[in-house]
């Protein structure tokens, strides 16, 4: 009889919990944008997506055609209050202020509209420099709504055409969801659940084994074979492996929402209606980080870390951790739901298991224990590590040992701090002491590696009391290397005759990485000593020259320099003919 009127009581509950979140659905206009394309709205990538180290801020729209070229247009009036071009990132990017608060930001552009690549040329010029950051007053470029502002493209860190949409608030500069602005989606399709983990946890909370059950559909809803989990301790953790899909498109899409209950009493929740840049990279503690860094596979943690500062949660009872019955099993649920209302649910029971002893705080080998909510500082006669608090997101036992490295090219012994599976938040100070001297040529080309098999990517550093000091935001193993090879500078589209021919490039190259802190390859070109604009396209590694009216007719000289992080210089001249 109590189970009956539970199963009663279930959909009352669910319904007050969705009740409190229709407000999201209903604070934002719904008329007051139109769509920055002509075409269907297909997406490829929804808003808080989980995406490597960040939630995605926006909407993908896929491209008519599957390449470059569909008009874009500005979603109401207002202003282009900045332009952005960039190798990376966005690309180039418009953003438009909106007189009712906020800011439509259009990214991956392939081009702008005349007007404004005119004025984003003169400034290149201005800067000599081909990645640009306007901010621009309201009286530059005023828009309409429906103005067509440029093209869908695939420039800066995009792997295919399409246009990322963001919305924001204009005084924070805080992302919402698209979808809650009523633009023309078509979803009659529920998110796909996938699978559910279990993580036994020990008395701190702390995760000491994880073990994963696929579903299936049965009835409408989710299960698991077997419909029970048996555990080996008193708490444990859930996480769930999800996605959103949507009409007329393949594309596995992040879903808008999430809630778990255990016994039909609600214990954690979150939704994606808006977050800050500021919390973006807590991705890293709302996901299995080890699953995602070493299967690029997604899933939502269902419990919360001590460090995650998420604002997503709107219940989170004991960090969302479940206490397993010892006699009895618990009724888990978990709901998965897009913007447009269509849910998947999962349901199975938790029990312990009859003989089982507590989860050991530690089965493992460390050398340090380093709180999170704490700064942490580690020196040897080799190393110098120091750690703000927040730099992680739960108390760690940290393993960290020491190779020698006598190989050429090494100048310290290779220090391996912990593991690359787990996550850190923000940078923290390392400092490597040499192991052997470096000639006085070479102290400018040496600096912090972080290898990773047979990669190495450069990490930067500055001498400071015998150390290379530097900042990193990764665990792994670290050393100190030297790079005294030049980059490289092949011509692609590039003779001497060049008449008749609209452009010129040329790929250039270093063998060294460098991490997202560090300065890449930076070049320069001039013609008749005259600097010229080259477009950086990172993913082909080219620079690219249109020819206009900066280059006439006859014969012309043209220099390239280009730079790797350390300083070292590659130089590329030659003659040519127009």
């Amino acid at each position: 009889m109590k189970r009956a009127l539970s199963l009663l009581l279930l959909p009352l509950l669910l319904l007050a919990f969705n009740n409190s979140e229709t407000p999201a659905l209903k604070k934002y206009p719904k008329k007051y944008f139109r769509s920055p394309v002509n075409h269907s709205m297909l997406l490829s990538g929804t808003f808080g997506e989980l995406r490597p180290n960040h939630f995605h801020a926006g909407i993908d729209i896929k491209s008519a055609k599957g390449v470059p070229g569909d008009d874009l247009f500005a979603a109401a009036d207002g202003f282009i209050s900045r332009i952005k071009v960039d190798s990376r990132g966005y690309g180039n990017s418009l953003y438009i202020d909106h007189p009712n608060g906020y800011t439509t930001l259009y990214a991956h552009l392939d081009h702008f509209s005349e007007e404004i690549a005119a004025y984003v040329k003169a400034k290149q010029y201005e800067q000599q420099s081909f990645e640009v950051d306007l901010d621009l007053t309201p009286d530059i470029f005023p828009v309409r709504q429906g103005q067509r502002i440029g093209a869908m493209g695939n420039s800066g860190s995009s792997n295919g055409a399409h246009l990322h949409f963001e919305i924001r608030d204009t005084r924070t500069q805080d992302p919402i969801n698209p979808l809650l602005f009523g633009f023309p989606v078509v979803d009659n399709v529920s998110p796909r659940m996938h699978s559910v983990k279990v993580y036994q946890l020990d008395q701190h909370l702390h995760a000491k084994g994880a073990r994963a059950y696929s579903v299936y559909q049965s009835n409408g809803n989710y299960r698991i074979k077997g419909d029970t989990i048996y555990t080996d301790g008193d708490r444990a953790g859930f996480g769930l492996k999800v996605y959103d899909h949507f009409d007329r498109v393949s594309n596995w899409n992040g879903i808008y929402s999430l809630s778990m209950l255990k016994n039909d009493s609600l214990i954690y929740a979150f939704d994606l209606e808006t977050f800050s840049f500021d919390e973006t990279r807590y991705l890293n503690a709302h996901c299995d980080y080890e699953e995602r860094v070493t299967k690029n596979s997604y899933y939502n943690r269902c419990f919360t870390l001590p460090g995650n500062q998420l604002s997503i949660y709107r219940k989170n009872k004991n960090y969302g951790v479940v206490e397993v019955p010892e006699r009895r099993p618990a009724k888990i649920t978990m709901i998965a739901s897009d913007v447009a209302g269509n849910e998947a649910r999962l349901e199975f029971w938790v029990q312990r298991k009859q003989a089982y002893s507590a989860v050991a705080v530690s089965n493992e080998l460390y050398n340090y224990i380093l709180p999170y909510d704490e700064g942490n500082m580690i020196r040897t006669e080799g190393l110098y590590l120091h750690m703000p608090a927040g730099t992680l997101y739960e108390d760690l036992y940290l393993r960290y040992d020491v190779s020698p490295e006598r190989s050429d090219g090494y100048y310290s012994d290779v220090h391996h701090l912990h593991e690359s599976t787990t996550p850190v938040h923000q940078f923290f100070d390392l400092g490597l002491r040499p192991t052997k001297p470096i000639p006085a040529e070479l102290k400018s080309k040496v600096f912090v590696a972080y290898c990773n098999g047979n990669s190495v990517v450069n990490c930067g550093g500055t001498w400071q009391d015998g150390l290379l000091m530097t900042k990193v935001r990764q665990f792994g193993n670290y050393c100190i290397m030297a790079d005294t090879k030049a980059p490289t500078i092949t011509p692609l589209s590039f003779r001497y005759n060049m008449k008749g021919r609209s452009k010129m490039s040329f790929r250039i190259k270093d063998e060294t990485a460098t991490a997202a802190n560090v300065d890449d390859l930076s070049y320069d070109a001039w013609v008749d000593d005259q600097w010229i604009l080259m477009e950086y396209d990172k993913k082909s590694a080219s620079i690219t020259h249109e020819f206009d009216e900066h280059i006439g007719p006859g014969e012309h000289s043209l220099k390239i320099v280009v730079r790797d992080a350390v300083g070292n210089e590659k130089v590329y001249e030659s003659k040519f003919v127009r």
